[in-house]
């Protein structure tokens, strides 16, 4: 079987880091775009062939990346994904997530329209959820706060692409991806872990009633690589799919299931509510990719609690030094 050479964006982080061990292991040529040098790379389990150090944001970057490595897949990962940094900062949430994913397309499409991209999309793209059991793939997109729209509108234009241009293309909508190796600590689960180590009460910026989906890692990544493998062996150009579970729980429920896991429920979470600028609810229907790819998840959300507790204990000292 002929190797892929694929490039990576994001690379370092929460799925960026089992997907690119599950490409390498297909005995794929995985190359990985980062922003600037970090020692992340240290989280690695296998090496890529290469880490490119470059900002896609820069499109004859971009180009001149899958010219020299005769690239023909790009799974494009990166992204502003804190919603506070979102809120304080949209200019640059926009500038990164919409035109760095426009100057792939452009790329592609200029350079070679048989390039595989794969765009990971977010439940945020489809806005709140109004008199509605759960979100599926043909619900129209309709975000409102800075981060949310970005995914939207690259959500869409990357639909544009693939139809106007013949591109293939996979949009995935996952729901909230956890699990070891979140090295974005700001997120709810490694920071409510981090605090329980530290034997600290945990403090929720909202009401802690707002309801997401939970979907583990390792999940995420079996998803992505079967969208992958199906683009490629398909006529159809375009692919969408929503990654989820049938996890679905509150701020407060999160906080809870890891304190009683980490015997520290005395250390109840203090409520500021003072952030009113997110979604309430937020459900994914995934029967789509269940039926057309026979994918569906496998870790529950206790089990992988329990496996993020346990990597965030065993490096927590290398994690606070960073």
């Amino acid at each position: 079987m002929k190797k892929d050479n694929i490039l990576v964006t994001g690379g370092f982080g929460l799925l960026g880091k089992p997907l690119i061990l599950k490409l390498i292991e297909n005995k794929n040529n995985v190359y990985v775009l980062e922003k600037k040098s970090t020692n992340r790379k240290i989280f690695l389990k296998k090496k890529p062939k290469k880490i490119i150090i470059g900002d896609f944001r820069n499109k004859k970057i971009i180009q001149k990346i899958i010219k020299k490595n005769k690239i023909n897949v790009i799974f494009h990962l990166g992204a502003i994904t804190q919603v506070l940094d979102s809120l304080k900062n949209p200019l640059e949430t926009h500038e990164t997530n919409i035109m760095g994913t426009i100057n792939f397309l452009e790329s592609i499409r200029k350079i070679n329209s048989k390039i595989i991209f794969i765009y990971s999309s977010s439940d945020k793209a489809y806005g709140e959820l109004n008199n509605r059991s759960d979100y599926k793939e043909d619900d129209k997109l309709e975000a409102t706060y800075p981060y949310d729209v970005s995914k939207s509108a690259s959500d869409i234009i990357c639909q544009s692409y693939s139809k106007t241009y013949s591109l293939k293309i996979g949009i995935i909508r996952s729901g909230n991806i956890y699990g070891p190796g979140d090295l974005n600590l700001k997120r709810l689960i490694p920071e409510v872990i981090i605090s329980t180590i530290e034997n600290n009460k945990f403090k929720i910026r909202s009401s802690g009633k707002s309801l997401r989906d939970y979907v583990y890692v390792d999940d995420v990544v079996e998803a992505y690589y079967k969208v992958y493998k199906k683009l490629k062996n398909s006529k159809n150009n375009l692919k969408i799919y929503n990654v989820s579970s049938k996890f679905n729980y509150s701020v407060i429920d999160i906080v809870k299931i890891i304190l009683k896991k980490m015997n520290k429920e005395n250390l109840k979470p203090i409520v500021k509510n003072n952030s009113r600028q997110e979604l309430n609810f937020q459900r994914l229907n995934y029967s789509k990719i269940k039926k057309e790819l026979k994918w569906q998840p496998k870790i529950d959300i206790k089990r992988g609690i329990e496996r993020s507790i346990i990597w965030y204990t065993k490096n927590y000292k290398n994690l606070k030094k960073k």
